[in-house]
């Protein structure tokens, strides 16, 4: 093996070997009698590349599906991507722009061309950056949502759900985007405050007595106005009930209703309807059967519907001459300055408007039914169960579905009209023609397509072969686990269930594995515009400073923005990024993935997992230079196991349980944190030390020292095979070095993805073995605290004594001699029987025993003492800047507790520190 570790130079070429042999296909190390498991890719958008968030997700998922696959699952990790219809027509747009055209210029058939064109030049992006995290999926099953299979799907889900009346068309209203001119799904809404006004209006009674006064965010909207609302029990307005308003600039008259909607003690208790420009209002117009007056065009400019006087201003435009018009009557009460949620497109930043138009519903109600009893019966787990609430509150208050979009790419909806303007529904025109006998009129296909969360929601059976009864099917629906975020529980999780339910009879899945989101050490969400995005590629090979600033502030269009971003990234990686390979990077996924919380991301985490690797390759070597060539006990049966021997093998047996119960749970960090305990602190820093006694000692027999050989090699092997779901490539290569050692036989399986997961040997569970080394770490560490605390080189032979320990310790003793002197580098011991004096020592213990180790002629006092007395001058000055601190009412009245109490913490640390001092200086002045 090369003496260090270096992941670049194995893992593409891993990789292909994997890919190449079809390894990731089901049936790969699975049983003829295996049970299938299968995991979903929440499908990415094919516009971009795999950020953070992405990264740690595929972590989970390879994880479960390496495990899965070597516990002897038939298991298929699915993967895909998904058409993300108005990302992808922006991408393709804004290219064409920079040609001075549009996509009208090229008409819809060659601009669908174009978009196709695209995704292929740049649809390759993703799942390269898959590979080269590991990801063991199922590349030979690749879909995408607008492949023929998938889209055949979409087209028999549209037209089975119209034929039963749960899809329709009708005027409501939708989240618009006046940029994109299409309807957005909440997903693509961001709401921030911002400052803006709240303008106090007098609408004049009809009758003349008077007027009552409403306040709105948007006057413009009061073009729209169908009513105005009290709530019934308001005393004040009770008499005003059912009397009508004259609607100021409009000529129009419009009722007082009363609601209980309307909040009586907020604001003036008076409120006005706009059903056809507000989501709330809107409601209250359905209930009162108010009129639906929409008063803008797609672009938001004002419409016909409005008095001549505003038509064709802009929504902002007239917002400002109705002000000015309203203060020009007499009718502004005030104008007060006040902060808002503002919803704007996430794409195009533009705010959004709530808009009354034509579009297709999915009639949800029928479907959320059996959605919502499938979670509450527990045939759905959400994982942690409290996700499950919100779930329920969504589901439980669930609206009609909006599920056209007016765009060109997606998949087109399956629906004609004709001249008088009647619907028809079928898989194509032919099918419709024949359906309701239409011969050869004159029929316009429906321009819009299907929000892309439609095509979406059939993932977890469209990608088995449905509508057509397939085997895989039949083998992986249900799937086991959808590895998802919080943010689209409702967009996506509950559709897929109800979709799922409707279709196949079937849940979608049996887990929903809820994970926490990615944020910078700062704890800070990860975006562009913050300049704080890492790109999972670049941990795994590092990038310099420049290409860093480069990619972070490229194509931002405000360059201070641009500028403090480049700053910012200098000052935080003033050398880039060093490489540290995928093991690191998915190591510290999984260390980190606890229950749902965010992860602040820390790149020491990754630097201390590199650190990790290195430890592992370097236990290898050592391994492999003292076993190969060697006999490891393959042809001869006669081996004598050491204590140590017997120790590790017992250990190795806990790991397993312990990394097994915490998978089960989806506790990646907990088993990651056995995984670690095990490899680093007791294999690495015990075992070998303890292996090398039996290795280079003349004390032991040739059947021990092969006994110590085939444990090194057997237990390294079983490593590999426990660490593999969490680190495939460092353990790929190893376990290809190490298996012919321990016997394992690669001519069936290969690669040790393929391999069995190690199994639980309750035989090897020794807790005799366990106790005797407890007590060895305790003498040996014992002893290594004692050089610490009194400056001993720790290479220098000790005499050692022990007294007031049990039997037992000395029977220990005795058995232990060889380990004791070896590891803690001891030149003779004694055992002091009671009423034996001892020279002056120093102390340690373990347990009841002492373990002491005489003075005299170890040490320079006259040298030490004065090394002493220089740390405890600094220690004093520290212990009057802390005292001086915490006697100060400014700190510890106005700190946070939390502060306060960190300060005391290290008083006492400081106060304990000077007490062993002195004890160590009244030792070393007794010698």
């Amino acid at each position: 093996m090369e003496k260090a570790y270096n992941p670049q130079a194995i893992e593409q070429e891993t990789y292909k070997k994997w890919e190449s042999n079809d390894y990731f296909s089901p049936k790969g190390g699975a049983t003829e009698n295996s049970d299938s498991y299968c995991i979903m890719i929440p499908p990415p958008n094919v516009t971009g590349s795999l950020h953070m968030g992405h990264a740690f997700q595929h972590t989970i998922m390879d994880s479960l599906t390496r495990y899965h696959r070597m516990k002897g699952d038939n298991t298929l990790w699915q993967p895909g991507s998904d058409h993300a219809g108005i990302a992808t027509q922006m991408v393709v747009e804004r290219l064409l722009d920079r040609e001075g055209k549009s996509r009208h210029d090229l008409g819809r058939e060659a601009f669908i061309d174009k978009v196709w064109e695209w995704k292929e030049q740049s649809g390759g992006t993703i799942s390269q950056q898959m590979r080269r995290m590991g990801d063991s999926c199922d590349w030979s099953r690749e879909a995408f949502t607008m492949d023929d299979d998938l889209s055949n799907a979409v087209l028999e889900t549209f037209v089975q759900l119209y034929d039963e009346g749960l899809i329709y068309r009708g005027d409501r209203l939708v989240n618009w985007d006046p940029k994109l001119l299409t309807a957005v799904s909440d997903l693509e809404v961001e709401s921030h405050e911002e400052n803006g006004h709240l303008w106090h209006m007098r609408y004049p009674l009809s009758d003349g007595s008077g007027y009552v006064i409403i306040a709105t965010t948007r006057p413009e909207t009061m073009l729209g106005d169908s009513a105005v609302a009290v709530h019934p029990e308001d005393e004040r307005y009770k008499d005003l009930i059912g009397k009508t308003i004259d609607l100021p600039l409009t000529g129009r008259q419009i009722p007082i209703i009363a609601d209980d909607y309307v909040e009586k003690d907020f604001g003036s208790g008076c409120v006005k309807i706009t059903p056809a420009h507000d989501f709330n209002d809107y409601e209250m117009g359905q209930r009162h059967d108010l009129e639906m007056i929409n008063i803008l065009t797609p672009t938001a400019h004002v419409n016909d519907n409005a008095p001549e006087t505003y038509r064709g201003l802009d929504r902002y435009e007239a917002r400002k001459k109705i002000v000015e018009d309203f203060e020009t009557l007499g009718l502004m009460e005030k104008i007060e300055p006040h902060k808002l949620k503002v919803p704007r497109g996430d794409r195009s930043g533009v705010v959004i408007e709530p808009y009354l138009t034509p579009q297709w519903y999915v009639k949800i109600a029928p479907l959320a039914e059996p959605a919502l009893k499938a979670v509450k019966d527990g045939d759905i787990k959400f994982v942690p169960e409290n996700w499950s609430n919100t779930y329920y509150h969504w589901m439980e208050n669930i609206q009609d579905w909006c599920i056209s979009r007016q765009l060109w790419w997606g998949h087109q909806i399956p629906a004609w009209y004709d001249n008088s303007g009647k619907v028809y529904v079928g898989r194509s025109e032919e099918e419709v023609r024949e359906k309701y006998d239409l011969g050869d009129i004159e029929l316009r296909r429906d321009e819009d397509v299907l929000d892309t969360w439609f095509s979406s929601a059939l993932w977890p059976f469209a990608t088995l072969g449905w509508p057509e009864e397939t085997p895989e099917l039949e083998t992986f629906l249900p799937t086991s686990v959808l590895v998802t975020g919080f943010d689209i529980i409702f967009f996506w999780v509950a559709r897929m269930i109800m979709m799922g339910l409707k279709f196949t009879g079937k849940i979608p899945f049996k887990e929903i594995y809820i994970t926490g989101l990615i944020r910078d050490e700062q704890g800070q969400k990860m975006s562009k515009s913050k300049g704080n995005v890492l790109d999972p590629i670049d941990i795994i090979d590092g990038i310099d400073i420049e290409s860093l600033v480069a990619k972070r502030t490229t194509g931002m269009m405000n360059p201070k923005a641009a500028e403090k971003i480049a700053k910012r990234t200098r000052k935080q990686f003033p050398e880039g990024i060093e490489a540290y390979g995928t093991d690191a990077m998915r190591f510290t996924f999984c260390a980190m993935a606890s229950t749902s919380r965010d992860i602040n991301f820390d790149l020491n985490r990754v630097e201390g997992y590199r650190n990790f690797c290195n430890k592992i390759w370097n236990a290898a070597r050592y391994v492999l230079m003292n076993t190969e060539a060697q006999d490891t006990g393959l042809s001869n049966d006669s081996m004598e196991f050491s204590l140590a021997d017997r120790w590790i093998k017992s250990e190795l047996q806990k790991t397993i349980v312990e990394f097994e119960k915490a998978i089960e749970t989806y506790r990646f960090d907990l088993a990651s944190n056995a995984l670690y305990e095990f490899t680093w602190n007791t294999y690495c820093d015990w075992y070998l030390e303890l292996s090398k006694p039996v290795l280079y000692s003349d004390e032991y027999s040739e059947e021990a020292k092969r006994g110590t050989r085939h444990t090194l090699v057997n237990v390294l092997e079983s490593l590999m095979r426990l660490l593999h779901p969490f680190m495939p490539f460092i353990t790929e290569e190893i376990w290809q070095r190490v298996a012919p050692l321990a016997g394992t036989s690669s001519e069936e399986r290969p690669s040790v993805m393929l391999q069995d997961f190690p199994q639980v040997n309750e035989a090897l569970i020794d807790d005799k073995a366990e106790a005797d080394i407890e007590w060895l770490k305790k003498v040996i560490v014992g002893v290594r605290n004692i050089r610490g605390e009194m400056n001993i080189a720790p290479g220098k032979p000790l005499d050692v004594m022990f007294r007031n320990g049990s039997e037992s310790d000395k029977a220990r003793l005795e058995a232990n001699k060889t380990f004791l002197s070896k590891l803690a580098k001891l030149e003779s011991t004694q055992w002091l029987e009671a009423g034996e004096e001892a020279p002056m020592s120093a102390t340690a213990l373990a347990g009841d025993m002492e373990i002491l180790i005489p003075m005299a002629g170890l040490i320079d006092v006259e040298q030490e003492l004065a090394r002493l007395d220089k740390e405890s001058e600094k220690l004093e000055k520290d212990l009057q800047r802390i005292s001086g601190k915490l006697n100060n009412p400014n700190f510890t009245d106005k700190a946070p507790e939390a502060v306060v109490e960190k300060e005391r913490g290290k008083l006492a640390e400081v106060e304990s520190t000077i007490k062993k001092i002195e004890e160590q200086r009244t030792q070393l002045k007794a010698l």
